[in-house]
């Protein structure tokens, strides 16, 4: 278990300029302090890239390269490969992108990488939107949730589909080691990074990030947001590893998804009917994964 004193005091990603609030930072930090020096990072284009790699400034002190937005998964094979033929063995390589860059964009790639078997560990950092470039939908958008392609109005309440399941995605490529996690949950996330040192293979951690900026929240929000997310059911902390599904945190009581929908901006036009749909929705993802996992812990 990783514990605050195991931790270094060397910064390997600094003075980044992301949002008041925003966790990617704080990810790619914890996620570099549990690697090390001995770690390469590949970025496309996105909110990290372009929060982290402004001309002239580079805000990372081990190797980084950013490339289009679709090749994360290729350039990790790349890059994997570039290793492997060197017989350098030490050295992690560190996918960071966004949901947009990886479920919708990025799928391709990431899902050819990964059937290869190549050896890297990829980061999703979800924050349900692409926001970098104007608060677009993705396909990991919740119901509901406003945003400037799928807008609330008199014809809409919003997003109409449900986030694609990314997770299960995954794991149906039977990928050596899978998780989820949240910027909320430091250690739950660092000790996943932790495991993911001494797996060979394709490693994949899909972290939820809220964004105070395209959530519509107050900064000194984001961490109770975050455990919102997980008190009311509506994101999950599991981890995939050896065939088998555990969750890593179980809410004894689910709580009302309210108390998480009504605290942001874009579910704010969301009428008590609509509510009242996404908690029943809620509630049969909820019985699915009882169904499938809970024995399984």
């Amino acid at each position: 278990m990783v514990k605050a004193k195991d931790l270094t005091d060397r910064e390997y990603l600094y003075g980044h300029k992301a949002c008041p609030g925003c966790g990617l930072g704080t990810i790619g930090r914890l996620a570099l302090k549990i690697l090390g020096e001995r770690t390469i990072v590949a970025l496309p284009a996105s909110c990290m890239s372009t929060v982290t790699t402004i001309y002239p400034q580079m805000n990372y002190f081990v190797p980084s390269l950013t490339m289009a937005f679709a090749g994360t998964g290729a350039l990790l094979t790349g890059m994997s490969a570039g290793l492997k033929a060197q017989g350098i063995t030490d050295v992690h390589v560190l996918g960071l992108a966004g949901d947009g860059g990886t479920a919708d964009i990025g799928l391709q790639a990431l899902s050819g990488a990964v059937e290869r078997g190549d050896d890297f560990i990829y980061v999703c950092y979800d924050n349900e939107a692409y926001m970098n470039t104007g608060v677009q939908r993705s396909s990991l958008t919740p119901i509901g949730a406003h945003t400037t392609n799928s807008p609330s109005g008199t014809a809409s309440y919003g997003e109409k589909k449900p986030k694609k399941n990314l997770f299960e995605i995954m794991i149906a490529h039977r990928i050596p080691y899978a998780a989820t996690a949240s910027s909320a949950y430091p250690y739950d996330f660092m000790n996943k990074m932790e495991k993911t040192k001494s797996i060979q293979g394709p490693k994949f951690i899909h972290i939820m990030c809220p964004c105070p900026t395209g959530w519509g929240f107050a900064s000194d929000l984001t961490v109770e947001i975050g455990k919102r997310a997980v008190e009311t059911g509506l994101w999950y902390l599991a981890e995939y590893e050896n065939g088998k599904v555990k969750m890593n945190v179980v809410p004894k009581t689910l709580k009302p998804v309210e108390e998480y929908l009504t605290k942001q901006r874009r579910f704010r036009h969301l009428t008590e009917e609509n509510i009242r749909l996404i908690q029943e929705h809620r509630d049969r993802e909820w019985e699915l994964i009882r169904e499938k996992w809970f024995q399984e812990k």
